[in-house]
């Protein structure tokens, strides 16, 4: 009976572990691509932002119809629309916010924004809902964010100077929204039917975007199409499924604290992709994120 609840344990520890790692690999990416896409000017921020939108929409209702099941709905029919509104609105607000910013932010510098945001609000949301935590797990949330603070004053040190105040704020707007979808997801019994759901909700909202073209013209490529659609339907539709398996075997705070390596890994995808400087305060800055995340989730709780 032991060995059978050990080998349980393990099965879900892998399973939430390697969903983790696949999530915050396709934040990353995300970034990485957004800021190709908007850098060089092959698509516009509105357009980068509706094929973003429509191609998760249409990847993630192929593949439930696929892969449909009869208890996918029952799981899920506790949602009502208007969860699905909330969570496509917030959707939204994220993947408006991320796409304009990156005109003017660096893959590191805006990925170190979004999800410090990210995290001040996970953090915020956990404290007020009391939850517990011991002195060495807040030690160890103050040394990532301490490695955090440190990446970004570095990495602005030695920027051209095209990283500007309006793209922070629209960054540190999605953070925000980023951190209310992700908490909107817990407890989701059917990870993949809810995520589809999330993105539909989403598109009514692309109608108020389009509003856009009439001020700025749309500039599209083929090259701009093609990283819009892979953001979507790869990075952000596949992605955010998988992180809302993760998210079964992750508390608030700790949901805000892995997303701490999603910087680091988007820094590094932007100096090898993007030609993005990439030195020793990155190295120096992951050693210290990772020292305090690892301080956060393998520290047992309070009981």
């Amino acid at each position: 009976m032991q060995y059978k609840e050990n080998q349980l344990f393990m099965n879900a520890t892998l399973k939430y572990s390697l969903s983790t790692l696949l999530a915050l690999i396709a934040f990353a990416g995300n970034s990485v691509l957004c800021r190709l896409a908007l850098a060089d000017q092959t698509i516009d921020a509105t357009s980068f932002t509706i094929l973003r939108l429509v191609s998760g929409a249409i990847t993630l209702w192929c593949l439930v119809l696929f892969t449909h099941k009869s208890t996918q709905h029952a799981h899920s029919a506790h949602r009502g629309s208007s969860h699905y509104w909330r969570s496509g609105a917030l959707l939204f607000i994220y993947a408006a916010g991320f796409s304009y910013a990156y005109i003017a932010l660096d893959t590191g510098i805006g990925a170190l924004i979004l999800f410090g945001c990210v995290q001040l609000s996970m953090i915020s949301v956990s404290l007020f809902k009391k939850e517990r935590f011991n002195l060495l797990q807040y030690a160890g949330l103050i040394v990532a964010f301490s490695g955090l603070v440190y990446l970004v004053l570095s990495q602005n040190s030695e920027s051209s100077g095209s990283n500007s105040l309006l793209g922070v704020i629209l960054m540190g707007l999605a953070g925000v929204a980023w951190a209310g979808y992700t908490l909107m997801g817990k407890g989701s019994a059917s990870p993949l039917l809810d995520t589809k759901n999330n993105f539909i909700y989403a598109l009514p909202f692309c109608l108020a975007l389009l509003l856009a073209f009439l001020i700025i013209p749309a500039n599209i490529s083929t090259n701009g199409v093609l990283l819009a659609l892979a953001s979507g339907a790869i990075t952000s539709g596949l992605g955010y499924a998988i992180w809302y398996i993760a998210l079964e075997g992750l508390s608030r705070i700790q949901a805000g604290v892995v997303q701490l390596l999603v910087p680091v890994i988007a820094a590094i995808g932007g100096a090898i992709w993007a030609n993005e400087a990439l030195g020793f305060e990155l190295i120096l800055a992951q050693i210290i994120i990772l020292g305090g995340i690892a301080m956060v989730l393998f520290t047992p709780k309070k009981s």
